[in-house]
Order: C-alpha cells, then sequence, then structure tokens
C-alpha cells in the first residue's frame, strides 16, 4: 500500500525514523515517500500497458516540483488546469505534447500560452470555450488538438462535492449536446475536435462505474464515426480509488481488466487521468500536540496541524487515519480503520489552532495517551492536502520533505512571516 510503516514502536518513512526528520524540519510538516509515488505509478502503467496509454498525473493532487520530476522519470505525462500548473510541468521539462490541459474557466490567456507551447489536447466543457480556443488559434496560427467531456450520466456513488459524471454538473456536456457540439463545430482549419473526455468523480472504489462510463463513451465515438467524425482518443480520466481505511479501494489491475475488453481493437488511443491512487498514499501530515483538554465529555488533542494543512475532514468529511508517530510497541496500529481500538486507548477528537469550530483533522478516535509535545501522523495526506493548504489566521505554508530510501531532503522550505506579508509590501 505505502511505505509508511511502524517498526519498534515508531513510525518510518522508507529507511528513515520520521522523529529524526521532524527534528530537522519541525511541524507541522507533510513527508512523503518517493518509492510509494514509483511504486503506485507503476502498477497502474502495468495494469494498462495493453493499451499503451498516455498516462498524464494529476497535478492537482501533489504538485511540488521534485514530485513532478520523480513522475516524469516514471514516465508519466500530466493533465493541468490553469496556467500555474503548466508552468510546473514546463519548469521540470515535461513534453507538453503529452499533456492534457482541463478546467471549466480557462481564461485567454491560459490558452494562448497552452497553444503557444504546443499542449496536446485541450479537454473541452462547454461549446464557448471551443469557440474561444477556435478564435486564438486562429489568431496565434498554430492548431489545437481538443477532447470534448462529455458526462455519461454515471452515479459514481462518491462524495457529492467530487462527484461529477452527472448530467446535472458545471462540468462538460452531456451525451445528447455532445453529437450536435461536434455537427456544428466538428470541423475548423485550426481546432481539431478529435477525442472525447470522461471524468465521473473521484474517489470511485467500485469498478462497475467505468464500465458504465467507458461504454457510454464508446457508443457515442461509434455514432460520431458513422456521423463522418474522426475520433482517434478517448480520456477516460482518473478518480481510481486510494487506501484510506486500508483495502477500499481496487487494485489498478482490477479496472484495466474491467475497461481493457471494451476498449480493445477500437482504435483509440487511451488517455487516463490518475492523481490521489498515485499520491494519496504516498504522504503523511505531522503534527505536534500543543494541549490536551476536556470539554464536557469530550477530550481533545489540540495540535499544531490543522484545517490550513488538511482541509480535506472539514471540507468532505473525509476519513485519514491518525495515529501518534512514536506510540511504543504495545501500541502499534494493527490496521488504519476508523474502528481501530486498543486497550488503553481514550476517545479523543483531533483538532487544530485554527479558529473554527470546523478545524479538525480527526473526530471519535480512540488514541493511545498523548501528552504535550508528542507527534501525531495523519495517514493518506500526499493528494490534496499540501496543494489546498492555506494562510488562513496568517498561519505560514508548512514545509514538505522528501525520503529516498535512508535519506531525506526538503523541497519546500517553511514559509516565514516575511514571506507572507511580501506581496503586500507596495
Amino acid at each position: 500500500m505505502d511505505h509508511f510503516q511502524y517498526n519498534n514502536g515508531t513510525l518510518r518513512c522508507e529507511g528513515v525514523a520520521v522523529s529524526d526528520i521532524v527534528a530537522a524540519h519541525g511541524t507541522p510538516l507533510y513527508i512523503y515517500s518517493a518509492r510509494t509515488f514509483q511504486d503506485h505509478f507503476g502498477r497502474l502503467r502495468d495494469a494498462f500497458a495493453e493499451l499503451d496509454p498516455v498516462i498524464c498525473y494529476s497535478v492537482k493532487s501533489c504538485h511540488n516540483l521534485h514530485i513532478l520530476r520523480i513522475l516524469k522519470g516514471s514516465g508519466s505525462s500530466f493533465d493541468i488546469v490553469s496556467g500555474g500548473e503548466l508552468s510546473r510541468v514546463l519548469e521540470i521539462g515535461g513534453d507538453p505534447s503529452r499533456v492534457v490541459f482541463a478546467g471549466v474557466g480557462k481564461t485567454d490567456d491560459e490558452i494562448r500560452r497552452a497553444i503557444e507551447v504546443g499542449i496536446g489536447w485541450f479537454n473541452v466543457e462547454s461549446e464557448q470555450e471551443l469557440m474561444r480556443i477556435d478564435r486564438i488559434a486562429s489568431e496565434v496560427k498554430k492548431p489545437a488538438t481538443c477532447a470534448l467531456r462529455v458526462n455519461p450520466d454515471v452515479d459514481p456513488k462518491t462524495h457529492r462535492y467530487t462527484t461529477t459524471g452527472k448530467k446535472e454538473t458545471k462540468f462538460g456536456v452531456d451525451v445528447d449536446r455532445a453529437r450536435r457540439v461536434f455537427a456544428e463545430f466538428g470541423t475548423s482549419d485550426y481546432v481539431s475536435l478529435s477525442a472525447i473526455h470522461i471524468h465521473i468523480g473521484s474517489p470511485v472504489n467500485t469498478i462497475d462505474p467505468y464500465v458504465q462510463s467507458t461504454t457510454r463513451a464508446v457508443e457515442l465515438i461509434d455514432a460520431l464515426r458513422n456521423d463522418g467524425h474522426e475520433i482517434n482518443a478517448l480520456n477516460i480520466g482518473g478518480g481510481f480509488g486510494a487506501h484510506y481505511e486500508g483495502d477500499e479501494a481496487p487494485p489498478a489491475k482490477d479496472y484495466a481488466e474491467a475497461v481493457i475488453p471494451i476498449l480493445r481493437d477500437k482504435s483509440l488511443r487511451l488517455l487516463l487521468e490518475p492523481g490521489r491512487s498515485i499520491s494519496a498514499n504516498a504522504g503523511v501530515l505531522i503534527g505536534r500536540t500543543i494541549f490536551t483538554k476536556s470539554g464536557g465529555d469530550k477530550q481533545f488533542l489540540i495540535t499544531d496541524a490543522a484545517m490550513t494543512e488538511l482541509i480535506r475532514p472539514a471540507l468532505y468529511e473525509a476519513y485519514h487515519f491518525t495515529w501518534p508517530v512514536s506510540p511504543g510497541e504495545d501500541f502499534e496500529p494493527e490496521n488504519r480503520r476508523s474502528d481501530l481500538s486498543m486497550a488503553g486507548c481514550q476517545l479523543m477528537d483531533v483538532v487544530g489552532p485554527v479558529c473554527e469550530s470546523g478545524d479538525f483533522l480527526a473526530k471519535n478516535r480512540m488514541l493511545p495517551p498523548m501528552e504535550r509535545g508528542d507527534l501525531l501522523a495523519v495517514f493518506s495526506a500526499g493528494a490534496y492536502a499540501g496543494v489546498m493548504g492555506s494562510r488562513y489566521n496568517s498561519r505560514p505554508l508548512a514545509a514538505e520533505v522528501l525520503v529516498e530510501g535512508d535519506t531525506f531532503r526538503l523541497i519546500r522550505r517553511r514559509e516565514t512571516y516575511d514571506d507572507m506579508v511580501g506581496c503586500e509590501r507596495l
């Protein structure tokens, strides 16, 4: 699953004790495992190898330049949703011709820059966006390849905030409109509308929604081909599950074994946009206990890590396994499930210092005894944690560390107060 394991009563990332990393770089702190990124990417690549896919890692899930370089070295291409993410990919020497640019609100400047550098595919979300790409491409006099994002009206049974494949959504167009879009915009001097893109949401921990959505996409492609349109690629998005509790997400090979038969012999280039399935379990967030307190029948553990470092519990009601970094051998966790309980544990809420009642990392958890100064690990924090970090309450952004075998290095220094206010000194 990942390379964060307890050994002799203390948490290690690959070959390094987490407490040693904290001693060097403080808290709150994100710690990433290079080997976990590589392993998860490799499993997905190998699972879909028969179709030789373009695997475009979703930069928005974890965007540190050092991590992008590791994935590029493993053979990854990239999925971006902004001009800033395009800049990150170009910074690490990524090939723009193998990049997909998604997002419902691309600005003219972002579109122009992407065309100029030779972006591989625009995932087009609306008719107006397609018109703007056509207009800007004609001004730049460079071609643009586009994939129309189509909503297959499949319910992935995930959180309502991360469901994107239903008919009623701000993303993409419905199947009925898709054929009309191709009829109106299917020919252009500068825009090649030659691909379909689908993305049903995240995380999706069952196989059937992918079978349904891919089947409907192929049916649409067959109809479009019958209408005379040349469709040469299908992007089935990402959203593959990750292990937050230990075993809830199917392995990559299960997704592949279900999808490959649908696409075999269809003469389509397959694109994938995995994010959390690669990055979620590749990172942890470490906080230090500031205080413990009682409030009525509640026990609270207050840490220096907060919703500003991990907003997912407050925003999505997301579960993250939380456990002391050095609990001792008697309290080494047997699993990462929400119902884990061991003799000597007590029921606690893990909260941060931010001035919001919603500032929590874990609620109603049975935890070993904790004291002021003890370190706490929040697992599966490699996806949508650091990238969604904020400076609310004027809290500087946390540092990031990458572990590679028996060594570790700083990959983002801790922000200072001067950094935080520098842009306001006008």
